[in-house]
């Protein structure tokens, strides 16, 4: 490529915010392979699985693409964890007031998820947020949530209550008949542990789904 056009030196006489995003990819990736440069290479990997799809694919995923290799997918999921990451601490939530602050908290962090994770979400008495923990991970839809599980990180950290928060990699929201007796056995234990079970939220591909607003009770 003329080195004029070449993004990195593009980059430094323009500014960042002046390239493409198959520049900036470009950028991230450094080299192209023998016959194709890298911005071939970017220009590909945005016509096959755009930006969204990307941030959905593994490592192993990634480093099986022609001219990618370990180290560049790598990089790929490296840059797509910090922008998930930099857009949920924009508006970090300190106060839980509806099911949307929940969604709004994991939307980036589950949508593209291929594997079902399931997170405890503990609360002090005025719903101010104290600890979120990662329990389970699943194989895409086959998830087994022992309470035990559940409610030790709550109980250690004093919560008064939970909401409790999983992904479905298939993209729709709605509680399977799995979902649905995992609810009521979690609230079951939670009413005899005395930390009641505040919401269950099942994030989608851009939708969620919540318990109490299923129920008509969106006021936690």
């Amino acid at each position: 490529m003329p080195k004029e056009t070449r993004p990195r030196e593009r980059l430094l006489k323009f500014g960042v915010g002046s390239l493409t995003n198959s520049e900036l990819l470009a950028v991230i990736l450094r080299t192209g392979i023998k016959g194709e440069s890298v911005m071939d290479l970017s220009n590909h990997l945005l016509k096959d699985y755009s930006l969204e799809g990307l941030r959905g694919c593994s490592l192993n995923e990634l480093k099986n693409i022609r001219g990618m290799g370990i180290t560049k997918a790598m990089q790929i999921l490296a840059i797509t964890e910090l922008t998930a990451r930099q857009l949920a601490s924009c508006n970090p939530i300190k106060k839980v007031s509806s099911s949307n602050d929940i969604f709004e908290l994991f939307n980036e962090r589950l949508k593209y998820e291929k594997q079902e994770k399931f997170y405890v979400v503990c609360l002090d008495g005025k719903c101010r947020i104290i600890k979120e923990e990662l329990v389970a991970t699943g194989i895409l839809d086959a998830l087994v949530i022992h309470p035990r599980e559940v409610f030790k990180t709550a109980i250690k950290e004093g919560a008064s209550t939970i909401i409790l928060v999983h992904n479905h990699p298939s993209g729709d929201s709605l509680p399977s008949v799995e979902d649905l007796k995992m609810i009521k056995t979690l609230d079951k234990c939670g009413k005899t542990l005395g930390i009641p079970v505040l919401d269950q939220i099942i994030i989608g591909r851009d939708n969620n789904w919540s318990l109490k607003d299923s129920l008509k009770d969106i006021n936690i």
